[in-house]
């Protein structure tokens, strides 16, 4: 009886253990698109941009990293030399965004789960390719119709589109 009292024992510490280690290891929640944002790559105001946003969370920083855009979002994630300990990545879902010119504060979706429409006739708000982020494939494929391209994940968005090159050449 004692042993299986203290196996039990055991198990649960271990069980609270691994609980509290997902816990830590969940990303942050996304913060709220304010208009202190100043995008990394412009030092401009991100609210002043119309279409869709992106944040990323990094360990050794306080506040996000903002972006203009998605496509300067993604990119920041390839370039070697920005900072490696991402945390999270938001971007909003514009399938839930009162519109192109007002992407919305809080509606953000986590980049590695959303749908991204690339190559359509929409613009970032620099004037460039952009990736259109949603939070669930029917809205994706509803844009698609509307505005042409395709709809790919995260990690399929060719490097060539968000580093330069793509159709329209050189990010903002």
């Amino acid at each position: 009886m004692i042993l299986r009292a203290l196996c039990f024992a055991i198990f649960a510490i271990a069980l609270t253990a691994c609980n509290q280690g997902e816990s830590a290891s969940a990303p942050p929640p996304p913060v709220s698109l304010t208009d202190d944002a100043l995008g990394v790559f412009c030092g401009m105001n991100v609210l002043e941009h119309p279409g869709p946003k992106g944040q990323i969370i990094t360990a050794g920083r306080l506040d996000p990293y903002w972006f203009t855009s998605v496509r300067d979002t993604v990119a920041f994630t390839l370039m070697p030399d920005q900072p490696r300990d991402i945390r999270a990545i938001y971007v909003s879902d514009m399938g839930a965004a009162p519109s192109w010119e007002e992407p919305g504060a809080a509606n953000w979706v986590d980049a590695r789960k959303a749908f991204f429409v690339i190559e359509s006739r929409r613009r970032s708000g620099m004037e460039t390719d952009e990736a259109v982020p949603f939070g669930n494939r029917e809205a994706a494929d509803a844009f698609v119709l509307s505005n042409g391209g395709r709809v790919v994940s995260f990690d399929q968005i060719p490097k060539i589109y968000v580093l330069g090159g793509g159709a329209s050449g050189q990010s903002g």
